[in-house]
């Protein structure tokens, strides 16, 4: 048998050496793999039902958020039946961001509606992120047109202000409440909206557009079988609006309806749709998904027309917001960011 040289037996000790040390090496990296995943955040984004705008821009903004944020965290949404089971979800803590509207949030902190004596176990929603309006109006048939010159001619005639317990029934009870008008709704069937109007059992009808640009349903089918008349508000109960903190927004009616409905330009009130989280939240990951919001304000626009608004005045919408509910806090991430946007208002608070 041959003896092996010194100098063969240092090299197979030192090859030897060399591969326990890759081999260490490799299994050290493999098990970090796994022990990074299992340290990544998640942050669970509850919204309406799958079959909702809500849910489809959520899902659209999943990466966005997760770039923004490092790769520290995972982001799913998750559907509810409702924007309210939506909303106490995040609250309750089975979900970190909620999907509301800032006629939701007046609801919450008055304690009304679906929130009346609901006590959030983890703690309420605050102002973070507005994404899109909606814009609600007054219509009526052609035929009565001449009846009816300013939103006030309606206060106590019989209106079907949209199904009851829709954003856009609660919209018009604040719009009725900052006027000092009668709310007097007449529930029918969404379908017989234009019997309705045809035959006088309404003398008017909520109509609303999503971002300036689209009918509901029964609207585009209303439009199609008879002549409307849109009844702006007149200057003096603008500004009552805006007094009370509310928008009013121009509505293009070409985009809107197939026929002439009498008015050049639609002034609506529109109600904000936001994507808010408890004050809990980190402060820098709000502020960094907010900003990386406005970074890609346009190119959301170009995958999505319900974000043009949001991306003609990004900062414009988060005031807006705030401002129909200016008592609620908020988040210290959408204020830092406002307040290097110089649109910070010193009379809101930052929520704790």
């Amino acid at each position: 048998m041959t003896t092996p040289t010194p100098g063969l037996r240092l090299a197979s000790r030192v090859s030897a050496a060399a591969a326990l040390t890759a081999l260490t090496a490799f299994a050290a990296v493999a098990t970090m793999a796994p022990a990074q995943a299992q340290e990544r955040k998640s942050i669970r984004w509850a919204t309406s039902s799958v079959d909702s705008y809500g849910y489809k821009v959520a899902a659209a903004m999943t990466k966005i958020v997760e770039d923004a944020l490092g790769g520290q965290y995972t982001v799913t949404v998750n559907p509810y039946p409702s924007t309210t089971g939506a909303m106490k979800a995040a609250m309750d803590g089975t979900g970190e961001i909620g999907y509301t509207a800032d006629v939701g949030m007046t609801q919450l902190y008055a304690g009304e509606g679906g929130f009346k004596g609901y006590t959030p176990a983890k703690g309420k929603l605050v102002h973070a992120w507005y994404a899109y309006p909606m814009e609600s109006f007054m219509a009526t048939s052609a035929k009565d047109a001449g009846k009816y010159k300013c939103w006030g001619d309606f206060s106590g005639k019989p209106v079907f202000f949209t199904t009851a317990g829709f954003m856009n029934w609660l919209n018009f009870q604040r719009i009725y409440k900052a006027l000092g008008y009668e709310f007097k709704h007449v529930q029918i069937d969404a379908k017989t909206n234009g019997d309705a109007l045809q035959s006088g059992t309404i003398s008017g009808s909520v109509a609303y557009t999503t971002a300036g640009r689209s009918l509901a349903p029964y609207w585009k089918e209303t439009d199609i079988r008879m002549d409307l008349k849109v009844v702006n508000p007149c200057p003096n109960e603008v500004g009552k609006l805006k007094a009370a903190g509310l928008a009013v927004v121009d509505v293009d009616p070409k985009q809107a309806f197939t026929k002439d409905v009498g008015v050049p330009q639609i002034q609506g009130v529109p109600i904000l749709f936001a994507y808010n989280v408890r004050a809990d939240m980190p402060e820098d990951v709000v502020y960094k998904m907010v900003s990386a919001f406005y970074a890609h304000r346009d190119k959301l626009a170009q995958a999505d027309p319900g974000f043009t608004p949001m991306a003609k005045d990004f900062v414009g919408m988060q005031v807006q917001g705030i401002s129909a509910n200016p008592d609620i806090p908020v988040h210290a991430g959408l204020a830092k960011f406002l307040k290097e946007h110089k649109a910070w208002n010193d009379k809101w608070k930052v929520a704790n």
